[in-house]
């Protein structure tokens, strides 16, 4: 072998296997990474990279010492600069500075090696677009690395790094920043400065304080800030206008953050606390979310201002301090997933506990007293017996919602349809009718709508055809006559909540197994027999699974080695271990319990 590793040139080599050479770079992959612009040396047990690599378009190539008139299929000169370079999972100790001789790279990977430095050359990297050095053993990054202002992507994961230094404002074009899982304490309030910035991961580092120059950060669209050590959140958070996802689990918070131009606030996360109280105050601003966890704190009221949260989808409860919930709760429209586990319930009997979110939700509604409703001009509107066919478009299709409910119809009218596909709208509620078949017509919806509720109808089987719904994300086919999901909802892949209580399911269907991002399912009432474990372990990020009121003969133990789950509902079947007085005191110790059961 040649200084650089290259093999001798051997005629018979179309022939035969030609071996790698010790250095784990041949001169096959060379020679792709020329053509293409893109090396892969992922996984190859490289302690160094071979100087053939950063050399790869100034060394004239084997291929060129062949070449022939008669000849030009390896037509070396017509080479791409390389643009993309992968070095993941490797031994790697050190990047030589030779790496500037790349400089047309856009994407660098050098994560999973054992790096405890950068090369200052990374500044040099102006076209660098995508930056990927998580799980190394970084405890800080060189000066340098903010030149590199073309950066959208910038991963530092699962290192040792302690602060973020006043530079990174310099990184003007960043678009998506990964620090979790270091040491950090100190943030430069420089941050302020990355205005193009959508997504912020903070979470499992050693923060007391944020700086105020996050209200600076106007597109942020997801920002976590899980186990860290933050007693409070400013008060200029709240100007983060586009944030849609807000994770303050594992804190020492105790209270809700005021987040008072969040308007665009969808998910909460503030579980795991030191959080006494839930003020009208907080809850005002709150107005757009639709999931709540306020999970393991110590909350003891739940005030009626509750219902400011109209669209709230998902209320996590569980072990806290309530011994009552206000029974406006139950009249929220949307909300599917109650969850009170691990609570002191007093004034709500246990077998009511038990029926779930459905009938939780129905005992609350109940015991609201009726107010009088006054005559006059103030009932406008129609009412549940006008006929579907004179109802007005503007009063079913408002905003971006398709609310055509407790009308019972048959069908559903031909001419709102088109106002809705004007409109875009992403939720469609046709539930409480008498349809026995989902109307073609959905179909015309498909590129908006996010959220279907079918539910209290009389469905038999669903389309196919809605598999091109693929932005769903919420699916509610409650009280229907459904046995089975079609296969061809695999396509489904944003799926995040689906309720198929009250059915005729005799399993959890298939397809669900293939939504990745399902965190919920609600399939109480149903005749389901077992617990496919192994297919529930799929789900990487399900929360939520209630089975109660089914016929399941056993309990898988290793069902309790599902770390994800913060809500199992098992109550009302026909195995008898757990026993209620296990099942009654709340997930956390139900799993435990299976746990303890698997066979070693």
């Amino acid at each position: 072998m040649s200084k650089r590793g290259r093999q001798p040139f051997n005629k018979r080599a179309g022939f035969q296997r030609q071996q790698e050479p010790a250095s784990g770079v041949s001169a096959a992959l060379l020679k792709q990474g020329r053509r293409s612009g893109q090396l892969n040396l992922s996984s190859r047990e490289l302690t160094t990279v071979p100087d053939s690599v950063w050399r790869i378009n100034q060394d004239v190539p084997e291929e060129a010492r062949n070449v022939s008139l008669d000849n030009t299929e390896d037509r070396w000169w017509e080479q791409t600069d390389l643009t993309k370079l992968i070095l993941a999972s490797n031994k790697l100790l050190e990047i030589s500075n030779d790496l500037r001789e790349l400089g047309a790279l856009t994407v660098l990977d050098v994560h999973d090696n054992l790096l405890t430095s950068l090369p200052d050359a990374l500044g040099e990297l102006q076209q660098l677009q995508r930056f990927n050095a998580s799980h190394n053993k970084l405890t800080s990054v060189p000066d340098s690395l903010w030149h590199a202002t073309s950066l959208t992507v910038l991963n530092l994961q699962h290192n040792l790094l302690t602060e973020l230094p006043a530079g990174i404002g310099e990184l003007r074009n960043l678009e998506d920043l990964n620090l979790s899982n270091n040491k950090i304490s100190v943030i430069s309030t420089s941050i302020g400065g990355l205005s193009r910035l959508r997504v912020l991961n903070l979470a499992e580092n050693s923060l007391t304080s944020i700086p105020y120059s996050f209200g600076m950060l106007k597109n942020v669209v997801s920002l976590d800030l899980n186990n860290n050590q933050l007693g409070e959140i400013p008060s200029e958070i709240g100007r983060m206008s586009s944030l849609q996802q807000l994770y303050l689990r594992h804190n020492r918070l105790t209270h809700l953050p005021l987040l008072p131009d969040c308007s665009s606030l969808k998910e909460l996360h503030v579980g795991n606390n030191r959080i006494a109280e839930i003020t009208p105050k907080h809850l005002e601003h709150l107005t757009s979310v639709s999931v709540l966890d306020l999970r393991d704190n110590k909350v003891k009221v739940v005030p009626d201002e509750i219902t400011l949260l109209q669209g709230l989808n998902r209320f996590d409860l569980s072990n806290n301090d309530i011994s009552s919930l206000p029974f406006k709760l139950g009249t929220l429209p949307h909300l599917k997933s109650l969850v009170i586990d691990g609570n002191p319930m007093r004034s709500i009997r246990s077998d009511i506990i038990r029926r779930g979110t459905v009938g939780l939700m129905k005992y609350l509604r109940d015991r609201i007293q009726e107010e009088p409703v006054a005559n006059g001009s103030g009932d406008s509107g129609a009412s549940e017996a006008t006929p579907s066919g004179i109802i007005g478009s503007t009063q079913v299709v408002s905003g971006k919602t398709l609310d055509f409910t407790q009308k019972k119809a048959s069908s559903i009218p031909l001419h709102l349809w088109e106002p809705a596909q004007a409109s875009e709208v992403t939720i469609v509620n046709f539930s409480k009718n008498v349809l026995t078949e989902v109307p073609e017509n959905i179909i015309l919806l498909s590129k908006s709508v996010q959220e279907v509720n079918l539910g209290f109808n009389k469905l038999s089987k669903m389309p196919v055809e809605m598999q091109m719904m693929v932005r769903l994300t919420t699916l509610d086919l409650r009280c229907n006559a459904l046995s089975t999901l079609p296969s061809e909802f695999n396509s489904l892949k944003e799926m995040r909540e689906l309720t198929i209580s009250s059915n005729r399911f005799k399993e959890l269907p298939a397809v669900i197994y293939t939504w990745g991002k399902l965190e919920t399912i609600l399939a109480s009432e149903n005749q389901v027999t077992a617990i496919d474990v192994a297919s529930i372990r799929s789900l990487p990020k399900l929360s939520t699974l209630d089975l109660s009121n089914n016929d399941i003969g056993e309990v898988p133990p290793e069902l309790g080695l599902i770390e994800s789950l913060r809500s199992l509902q098992l109550s009302g079947n026909r195995f008898r271990n757990p026993r209620p007085a296990v099942l009654n005191k709340g997930t956390v110790s139900l799993l435990a319990y299976l746990r303890d059961r698997i066979p070693t």
